[in-house]
């Protein structure tokens, strides 16, 4: 699993039940960053919980330091509830003979941990995964490229436009929906069609099952996963 959200039971349960049931609590945990989406589920796996054995969690230096050095995360360590695993930029872990994971930096609000995406390979198809980014240009590599070497592109689309909220938006930089849309406005459907917009805040509208701002994005070739989505890898 790819972040351990607030809502990893629900999540977890729906993976057991709709897709793999191996009698695992769940094979593993890759975190991205310290902000609360994205790893307070761990909380989860202790004591209160489930009393996990041993989980393995996969996490960047920081990421691991503030895990093993704040209360209650480094509870789950004390415990044995979870057994985290160091990490490091562009290093792949090899978890099989078919399932290989790339971490990357990538610039964002890192007050607590570095932030990163990761790339998925499998036997024959990869993916992109980067639910949070500042913004695409301040990042030491190309997006178009990026995706253009794999075949699926999960990425951050937090936002709609600026205005969404009313406070300002510069502090709590994404790229919005329509700066990537716009990135991308001259690349092939085919480049266009492996780009999944994800990580919405509720204020988006492209939330919505249906919307006609989503629906303009769609019809330009972009799409929206929705909940029980299988990728093949």
């Amino acid at each position: 699993m790819f972040d351990a959200t607030p809502d990893i039971t629900e999540q977890v349960e729906n993976l057991k039940t709709n897709h793999l049931n191996n009698n695992k609590v769940i094979d593993g945990v890759f975190l991205t960053h310290a902000h609360i989406g994205h790893y307070t589920g761990l909380m989860y796996f202790g004591r209160e919980a489930i009393g996990g054995k041993s989980i393995p969690v996969y996490a960047m230096p920081r990421m691991k330091s503030y895990i093993e050095n704040n209360g209650q995360w480094s509870q789950l360590i004390t415990l044995k509830n979870i057994d985290i695993s160091p990490l490091h930029n562009d290093s792949t872990i090899v978890l099989n003979s078919n399932l290989r994971v790339t971490p990357f930096l990538v610039p964002h609000r890192d007050e607590f941990s570095e932030t990163v995406g990761y790339k998925i390979e499998g036997k024959t198809k990869s993916a992109l995964f980067i639910p949070d980014i500042d913004k695409w240009d301040v990042w030491e590599r190309d997006i178009i490229d990026e995706v253009n070497q794999v075949d699926y592109a999960f990425l951050d689309a937090s936002f709609f436009a600026d205005g969404e909220l009313e406070r300002d938006m510069s502090k709590i930089p994404h790229p919005f929906t329509s700066e990537t849309t716009t990135l991308f406005e001259n690349e092939s459907e085919a480049t266009k069609n492996k780009i999944h917009f994800i990580h919405f805040n509720h204020t988006n509208p492209a939330i919505k099952d249906s919307h006609p701002l989503k629906d303009s994005i769609q019809n330009l070739g972009f799409r929206f996963p929705k909940e029980g989505s299988v990728f093949e890898l």
